[in-house]
């Protein structure tokens, strides 16, 4: 059985200018190299978002939901943020 599937792909100009520029450079052999590294980068990305919302969002939310009073008013946040900015300049 084969591990590979031919696919036939439509991108913008621009970015099939850049898979072309990335094989004429020598960066990649192929233009299959170039979009497997661009999945590759998607997975990864979509990996450490899930991974994110897993052991930081979820915790933080259970945390607020046990604790209300944890919680800040998007007043007290923009008056944060103007202190600090105030500090910097």
């Amino acid at each position: 059985m084969r591990t590979t599937q031919k696919m036939s792909i439509t991108l913008p100009n621009d970015m099939a200018d850049m898979v072309k520029d990335k094989v004429r450079a020598g960066e990649y052999a192929s233009d299959s190299e170039v979009i497997r590294e661009g999945l590759r980068a998607l997975m990864a990305r979509d990996r450490a978002v899930e991974n994110w919302l897993k052991n930081q969002v979820g915790p933080a939310y259970d945390a607020l939901k046990a604790d209300p009073s944890r919680a800040v008013t998007a007043d007290q946040v923009r008056a944060s943020l103007a202190a600090e900015h105030a500090k910097t300049r």
